[in-house]
């Protein structure tokens, strides 16, 4: 094995939805690693109801091999309570370094039966959950000069996924976020990036049998290096079962019909423009 990494040693580090899967793992490593880490969760049912103390439990177990961690059940849904998870660390250690967005829920309908307060949940918890945490890190790394901003979207959005309409827009909503915030944060220090993770948890329990997806713990190594000092900006980085690939949006060649096109003359070059496959990836 390779020997453990220092560049993460002092770190602060706060992880959403690190009370199980994906974020324990996150929180975990950066701790392993010397990092200071907020373990952020509200201890939640899947589908974001219920509570329990799974933050501290993670806490505890970081504490055993000599980490340093305190836990915080806020709600990232909760302008308030996004902002106590910031506060938590810098009360206890003084600044914030790396926000790893990784907290959501999962209330899947079909969208004739998804009803709007559930649409609205999940949105709450991914999409707006990942802007109040962000918003109120941002000062502070904007102060220091330095910041990582990882962000967890989903194949489920990039790609779409039956029965997630509400999962996958919060998911794609994130890559928006990411492509302003990459620009907006580069002169301030601050890179963003986006997650799309593949892993065997509660949250992925309930996907068809014999789709290998791995442990949480072969994902963190890419959300590490999002928050490392060589982090790329506004990038998505797939990982699953020790995969890893980068996504792209891409554009095709196009047509040029000038001033004056009418509805006409672009539904015959429609088709030609519809399956013209030679693209080409859109920075």
């Amino acid at each position: 094995m390779n020997p453990i990494a220092d560049e993460f040693t002092d770190k602060v580090v706060i992880v959403t939805g690190a009370g199980r899967g994906l974020g324990r793992s996150h929180a975990i490593e950066f701790a392993r690693r010397g990092a200071k880490v907020v373990v952020n969760d509200s201890g939640g049912g899947v589908d974001g109801t219920g509570s329990s103390n799974t933050a501290q439990s993670v806490v505890d177990e970081i504490t055993e091999f000599g980490g340093a961690a305190v836990s915080n059940t806020g709600s990232v849904a909760i302008v308030s309570e996004a902002q106590s998870i910031v506060d938590t660390a810098m009360n206890t250690f003084g600044s914030v370094d790396i926000v790893v967005n990784n907290a959501g829920i999962l209330r899947d309908k079909t969208f004739t039966n998804v009803t709007m307060d559930n649409f609205r949940a999940v949105l709450d918890v991914h999409l707006l959950g990942s802007v109040y945490v962000t918003k109120a890190a941002w000062p502070v790394m904007s102060r220091n000069g330095w910041g990582r901003i990882v962000l967890t979207s989903s194949g489920s959005g990039i790609f779409g996924n039956f029965g997630q309409a509400n999962y996958g827009t919060a998911k794609m909503g994130l890559l928006g976020l990411m492509n302003v915030l990459k620009l907006e944060g580069a002169r301030r220090g601050i890179r963003t990036n986006c997650l799309a993770p593949g892993a065997t948890t509660r949250m992925t329990e309930g996907l068809p049998s014999g789709i290998l997806r791995g442990a949480p713990e072969q994902v963190s190594p890419a959300v590490l290096y999002l928050s490392s000092d060589d982090a790329p900006n506004g990038v998505i980085l797939q990982a699953s079962g020790g995969n890893f690939s980068i996504l792209k949006m891409c554009v095709n060649e196009g047509v040029e019909l000038g001033e004056g096109v009418d509805y006409e003359e672009f539904k015959k070059v429609a088709p030609s423009l519809m399956s013209n496959e030679e693209f080409r990836p859109h920075d």
